[in-house]
C-alpha cells in the first residue's frame, strides 16, 4: 500500500494562535465531521480557561488575583497544573509553566522581542519559578506564594488539549484519528488508512529547523504523541545575536545551541513540555529525559560542521521508526545516544 492508496478526512479550525487539524480515515466513521467539529469546539472550551490573552480565562484571573490568598480552580486547569509541577520537578526546573514573568520581560508575550534592562531581568527571575506555586489537589484551589508570577501554558496549553481531545473521540468509540496542533504538537491512535500487513500508527513529518519548507525525516506515531520545539519563527535580532522566545527558566535567558528538539510520549502535553525542556537543557538533556529503555523518545537537531548541514542526536527510538528523508545538498549524520 502506498501513501496514494490513504484517504483522510480533516476537519479544521484556527486556535490557540494556530491551525487545529482532527484527521479520520475516510469512511471510517459516518459522523466524522460532526465529532471532528465537537473535538475543535472542546480545544475552544480550554483556550478560554487558560489563553493569557483573554482577561476572563482562569489562568489570567490566577496570574491577577493568586498572590493574594487561595483561589479556586476547575478540575481540568487544576489537573494541567498537577502535571506541570510533576515535570517541573522531572526536568529539573528546564520547563516550569510559572516563568511567564520572564516572557512578558523578554517582550515574547506581546511577540516583540527585546532584551530586557539587567534589573527588569532580575525582578522577572525573582518572580518565576513553580515553587512559588502551591497547588491544593484535593480543594482544587491555587496560590502564589511570591507577588509578580504568572503562569503561562504556551509549552503545555496545546498538548493539554490535544490530549483531551483524542481521550473523547475514542471515548466515543473512533479506532483510529491523528490530531495536532500548529503541526509541532500531535498526537495519534489507531492505524492511518486500512489495517493491513505492514502498516501500523500514523506517519507525521518532522520539519527541517534551517528549510521550514522541508521534511527531516518521517516519524511512525502508535498510539503516542509527538512535540517538537524551536525558536524558528520567534526570535529578534540584537546587536549581531539571533535571540529566540524559548527561555531557560533557570537562567533566564534565551536557549542556545539547539535547531530543534522533539519528544515522543504517550501522552501530548508531555511531549510539549519535554520537548521544551530538551531544547532547554540540550544533548546534556537527553538522557534524563528519553533514558534507555523508558516510554520516552527524542530527537535533538544541532548545528551540522558544514554550512546548512544538521547533526540528529536519536535517544530510544524504536528500530524503525524514523526514517530521512534524503534532501538535496544537506548532510545530515544521526547518531544514537548510548
Amino acid at each position: 500500500m502506498t501513501d496514494l492508496d490513504l484517504h483522510t478526512l480533516m476537519v479544521g479550525r484556527d486556535a490557540m494562535a494556530c491551525r487545529f487539524e482532527v484527521a479520520f480515515n475516510v469512511g471510517e466513521v459516518p459522523d466524522a465531521t460532526e465529532l471532528g467539529l465537537e473535538a475543535l469546539d472542546l480545544v475552544d472550551e480550554i483556550e478560554n480557561r487558560l489563553s493569557v490573552y483573554r482577561d476572563t480565562s482562569e489562568l489570567a484571573r490566577l496570574n491577577a488575583t493568586a498572590a493574594n490568598g487561595w483561589q479556586p480552580v476547575s478540575y481540568d486547569v487544576c489537573a494541567m497544573l498537577v502535571r506541570a509541577r510533576e515535570l517541573y520537578d522531572a526536568t529539573g526546573g528546564a520547563f516550569d509553566i510559572a516563568s511567564g514573568a520572564l516572557t512578558r520581560a523578554w517582550g515574547f508575550l506581546a511577540r516583540q522581542g527585546r532584551t530586557p534592562e539587567p534589573e527588569a531581568l532580575e525582578a522577572a527571575r525573582a518572580a518565576s519559578g513553580m515553587q512559588w506555586v502551591e497547588v491544593d489537589a484535593e480543594a482544587r484551589r491555587v496560590r502564589f506564594t511570591r507577588p509578580g508570577v504568572e503562569l503561562n501554558p504556551g509549552a503545555i496549553g496545546k498538548g493539554w488539549a490535544i490530549d483531551r481531545v483524542v481521550e473523547r473521540l475514542v471515548g466515543r468509540g473512533v479506532p483510529s484519528v491523528l490530531v495536532h496542533g500548529g503541526s509541532s504538537s500531535v498526537r495519534a491512535a489507531g492505524i492511518q488508512g486500512p489495517a493491513v500487513s505492514g502498516r501500523s500508527g500514523w506517519r507525521v513529518g518532522l520539519r527541517h529547523p534551517l528549510r521550514p519548507t522541508q521534511r527531516l525525516a518521517t516519524i511512525t506515531l502508535v498510539d503516542q504523541a509527538l512535540g517538537t520545539s524551536g525558536s524558528g519563527t520567534q526570535f529578534f535580532i540584537d546587536r549581531g545575536k539571533r535571540l529566540g522566545h524559548i527561555l531557560d527558566p533557570r537562567t533566564g535567558l534565551p536557549a542556545e545551541g539547539v535547531l530543534s528538539a522533539t519528544v515522543i510520549a504517550p501522552a501530548a502535553a508531555d511531549a510539549d513540555a519535554l520537548a521544551t525542556a530538551l531544547y532547554v537543557s540540550g544533548e546534556a538533556g537527553l538522557a534524563r529525559i528519553a533514558p534507555e529503555g523508558g516510554p520516552l523518545a527524542a530527537v535533538l537537531v544541532l548545528p551540522g560542521t558544514a554550512v546548512g548541514a544538521v547533526r540528529l542526536r536519536l535517544a530510544n527510538v524504536a528500530a524503525g521508526s524514523l526514517t530521512l528523508d534524503t534532501l538535496a545538498g544537506v548532510e545530515v549524520a544521526a547518531e544514537r545516544v548510548d
